[in-house]
């Protein structure tokens, strides 16, 4: 019974340390998204500076997670969620490196002006709806919520039709000015690596429901 009793304890702590390390990404998103709109370069370097702090919760979450597997040996639905900490992680991760792309771009097109493209309301769109995302999708994990995950997941069709209006933006313009291959290149980089960080947090959804039903389940396919 202590056993039990420690074991829950670990387990709700973990829980919380996942919530705090995808608050920080989803603040991340935010502040890259701020210094895209206000080409604020100071605000983009400090993305960048956060990241390693979300990295270092990653691998701290990681060693305790798998710490608790060693030591407690739990199996079924609390294996599973173990199981699912560890994809929760990983995603999370590449989510903030996502955001740091972000700032990246934020710093560099400040740069260069106006953009030709009318990229900025699209690129906005999609970080905008990847913080609603990623937000549905932590709190459906920490409700242990499969239908919420699903709920969650279908924003990314959102990100997908953004990305895919921006596309075809930038191919009509590109047709009638070459010369701004460069410039366009740099944007569709940044629409797809928005496009991507939608998938990572499908691919969250995707594990709170093997988590909660013990099945595997392709969202948004």
């Amino acid at each position: 019974m202590q056993s039990r009793k420690f074991f829950s304890e670990e387990l709700n702590r973990l829980r919380q340390d996942i919530l705090a390390v995808a608050i920080r990404v989803e603040e991340n998103i935010g502040k890259a998204l701020t210094a895209l709109r206000t080409r604020d370069s100071k605000l983009a370097a400090q993305v960048r500076a956060d990241d390693a702090e979300v990295d270092a919760l990653q691998y701290k979450i990681e060693d305790d997670a798998a710490i608790l597997i060693a030591t407690q040996q739990p199996v079924a639905r609390d294996l599973r969620e173990m199981v699912t900490i560890f994809k929760l992680t990983g995603s999370i991760e590449r989510i903030g490196d996502h955001a740091v792309h972000l700032a990246k771009a934020a710093k560099k097109l400040s740069k260069k002006g106006e953009s030709p493209f009318s990229a900025q309301e699209h690129l906005e769109k999609m970080a905008h709806t990847g913080q609603l995302m990623i937000r549905a999708a932590i709190s459906a994990y920490m409700t242990q919520n499969s239908q919420a995950a699903r709920e969650a997941a279908l924003m990314d069709n959102m990100i997908d039709s953004e990305h895919k209006l921006l596309t075809e933006n930038i191919l009509k313009v590109m047709k009638k000015n070459p010369a701004l291959v460069k410039t366009a290149v740099q944007i569709l980089n940044t629409s797809g690596q928005l496009e991507r960080l939608g998938d990572h947090i499908t691919n969250i959804c995707e594990a709170v429901i093997y988590m909660a039903e013990g099945k595997h389940e392709e969202l948004n396919e």
